[in-house]
């Protein structure tokens, strides 16, 4: 498997604006936001995307979720979107799992 630019954030090879980070997640922004606030919460557990879980993997989308809804909540933010993009074709740019959250109020 070739590194991402994500597995390289995570080791600490390439810099990021960590926003958050636990034993399973790290949340940084987006490079290119699309809001005021637009991070990126990855696992710290690899799989590539949605649609390559297994049952190892599987719990992982739900994890990013109640990740980002706690960081949410920590900061204040009643109001934000949650997505995952699914594949090239989806719009899923670095095959990573990873979760957008994206808000109006900038923090």
């Amino acid at each position: 498997m070739e590194q991402t630019i994500f597995h390289k954030i995570l080791s600490r090879e390439v810099p990021a604006a960590v926003m958050y980070e636990d034993d399973e997640v790290l949340a940084f922004k987006d490079i290119h936001p699309k809001a005021p606030t637009h991070l990126l919460f990855i696992p710290k557990r690899f799989a590539a995307s949605i649609a390559e879980l297994t049952p190892d993997t599987e719990d992982l989308p739900g994890m990013l979720i109640l990740k980002a809804k706690a960081f949410a909540a920590s900061k204040g933010i009643i109001g934000y979107k949650l997505t995952f993009h699914v594949g090239k074709e989806g719009g899923q740019e670095v095959p990573y799992l990873h979760l957008h959250f994206l808000a109006q109020k900038e923090i």
